[in-house]
């Protein structure tokens, strides 16, 4: 199984007013590790997203001002973090990760990135923890290379998608597709080809309930030669960002859910970890790390 990590991730270097949400991208490769799910040689290290690259999903103005560090300071607190130049530089490695998942994916079936999911982020600006788009621009991607004509982004993570939402808002070859708590950021919401807002407290009955209802019905009528699934962790009740009440064990049926679904209809799916923000760092680690093991288990 190919998982998209690199040591430019070590947000331990970064000064501390920028280390959160970060710190579980270093842990969670350790934790694998440790639980056996994978082995050295599952990892590889993204390459850099080359301007060509970004400019195809993000506006020159915006790329500009990102690479110049010329951001206003609203346009930085709309990001959730102080201004760095190596987020952006890390954001380069980690939505080209998202990129090469894709490719991987199309030959073993499934490949899943140690982070990414950073769908707050619009083609002219950075917003809530989300400095690039990568499925976003790997999608674009795809669709320039001509590599597949239709896809589906699964967007499980309690928040919506806005950022994702916007940008392919008039491109049909993309259908966006989220589930996400209905009173929670952003306020104001996109529209995605297809929105299901679930009330606080939503359990894992009511939710698993949700999705199995809609997704494989979904992905009979889209027919896409690739899925995007963003696995955000912050559905599980002790994320202090995420106003739903599922389990760790609901989180990783969920996960089971839509990897069957792509083996059945022969999908292959790109994984991005998206959001986790419970109070126990190990609470995070292992609800992702449980996305890991349910990839393992199905496809190999």
């Amino acid at each position: 199984m190919k998982v998209a990590f690199s040591p430019i991730y070590r947000y331990d270097q970064l000064p501390e007013g920028h280390r959160f949400p970060m710190e579980k991208y270093d842990l969670l490769p350790q934790q694998l590790l440790y639980e056996g799910t994978l082995t050295q040689r599952d990892f590889f290290h993204p390459k850099r997203l080359t301007e060509e690259q970004i400019l195809r999903t993000h506006t020159v103005d915006y790329w500009h001002k990102l690479k110049a560090g010329t951001l206003s300071k609203k346009e930085i607190r709309n990001t959730g973090f102080p201004f760095h130049p190596s987020l952006v530089e890390r954001g380069r490695h980690i939505s080209h990760g998202t990129l090469q998942c894709a490719y991987h994916a199309m030959q073993e079936g499934v490949s899943l990135n140690i982070a990414g999911g950073t769908h707050h982020a619009y083609a002219d600006r950075g917003e809530g923890f989300c400095i690039f788009n990568d499925i976003a621009i790997a999608s674009n991607e795809l669709l320039h290379a001509g590599a597949v004509d239709q896809i589906l982004i699964v967007d499980l993570d309690v928040h919506q998608g806005n950022g994702t939402a916007k940008i392919f808002e008039h491109e049909s070859r993309v259908f966006t597709f989220s589930i996400h708590c209905e009173h929670n950021y952003p306020l104001q919401k996109e529209r995605s080809d297809l929105d299901i807002g679930l009330p606080d407290q939503t359990d894992d009955e009511a939710y698993l309930r949700v999705l199995e209802d809609v997704l494989p019905d979904l992905i009979r009528t889209v027919s896409p030669q690739m899925i995007f699934y963003l696995s955000g962790v912050d559905v599980i009740a002790t994320d202090k960002l995420g106003r739903l009440a599922m389990s760790r064990e609901g989180c990783r049926r969920r996960d089971e859910f839509v990897f069957e679904q792509c083996c059945e209809f022969g999908v292959p799916v790109a994984v991005a970890m998206g959001g986790g923000y419970s109070h126990r760092l190990s609470d995070i680690v292992a609800a992702h790390a449980n996305t890991f093991k349910a990839a393992e288990e199905i496809f190999f």
